[in-house]
């Protein structure tokens, strides 16, 4: 393997289709594409400062790296990357990308970030100003996991996550076959219109969580007060530790849960409009 120790790069695609390259102490200034076109990578206490420094790459490994904000869109239409310890200020990482690892990231400005990617690992991933984050993406596995930023994970398939602590409004709308371990989900109109969504041990707090959903899920949950007027027009089957401000109009299965403050079933009510509602 070639290796770069100690240089800086400019200008237009200083280093496109290069293959079996490892980049050591490595600059790469203004400009656009520095490593297009390129298998086989690997970067260490690299600095990445100029636009689209990695796309259509095929086998890379980044590590210890700072990607500014100049290096807007910097992982796009790759495939087989592993990031660690690495410092991401860049915005729009992660398009339509296929197997990606990312091991102790911290991504500060995650707004319209990794989108249409399939077969992604995340492990001690930290992320803020996260609007539209995970929009049409699939196969996802995270742990460990901290995120700020609305309308996250919207039209997602196949996800399992665990010890997370997610603050989004509209998280999970319109996902398939999600699976929420033992984390705190706060934001309003949770999970609204998802098939298969399962939460499981999670702390749910926001207005109208969980309202228009089919198989939906929840085992020995907890809901803070502001969780009201939950499961309008779902499918659930529900297990909830604590009381419930309110419950509206569910369509059917079986919910039990703690003290009910207000059970809300009125004209509007969808069929066949036989949930077993009790408290334990």
């Amino acid at each position: 393997m070639e290796k770069i120790i100690d240089k800086e790069f400019g200008g237009e695609r200083p280093l496109f289709g290069s293959s079996h390259l490892e980049l050591e102490n490595v600059t790469i200034h203004a400009g656009e594409s520095a490593l297009k076109c390129c298998s086989d990578i690997m970067a260490l206490h690299c600095r990445f400062e100029g636009k689209y420094p990695f796309w259509h790459v095929k086998g890379f490994e980044i590590t210890d790296c700072h990607f500014t904000p100049g290096a807007r869109a910097a992982l796009w239409y790759s495939e087989g990357l592993v990031m660690r310890d690495t410092f991401v200020e860049a915005p729009k990482m992660f398009r339509e990308m296929h197997g990606v690892v990312l091991e102790n990231v911290r991504i500060p400005d995650a707004q319209e970030t990794l989108w249409h990617c399939s077969d992604v690992r995340l492990r001690d991933v930290e992320v803020k100003n996260a609007d539209y984050l995970f929009m049409h993406s699939a196969d996802i596995d995270i742990d460990r996991y901290r995120q700020e930023g609305n309308y996250s994970f919207q039209y997602c398939r196949n996800v399992t996550i665990r010890n997370a602590e997610i603050h989004s409004k509209d998280a999970f709308w319109g996902t398939e076959n999600v699976t929420v371990e033992d984390s705190t989900l706060n934001g309003e109109y949770l999970g609204w219109h998802s098939r298969g969504l399962k939460l499981v041990r999670c702390r749910i707090s926001g207005t109208q969580p969980l309202c228009y959903c089919k198989d939906l899920v929840l085992e020995d949950c907890v809901f803070d007060a502001d969780a009201d007027l939950a499961f309008e027009d779902s499918e659930v089957r529900a297990t909830i530790l604590s009381p419930v401000t309110s419950i509206k109009n569910p369509v059917t299965g079986h919910i039990r849960c703690g003290k009910i403050g207000a059970l809300i079933l009125d004209e509007h009510i969808h069929q066949p409009a036989d949930c077993i509602i009790d408290e334990i």
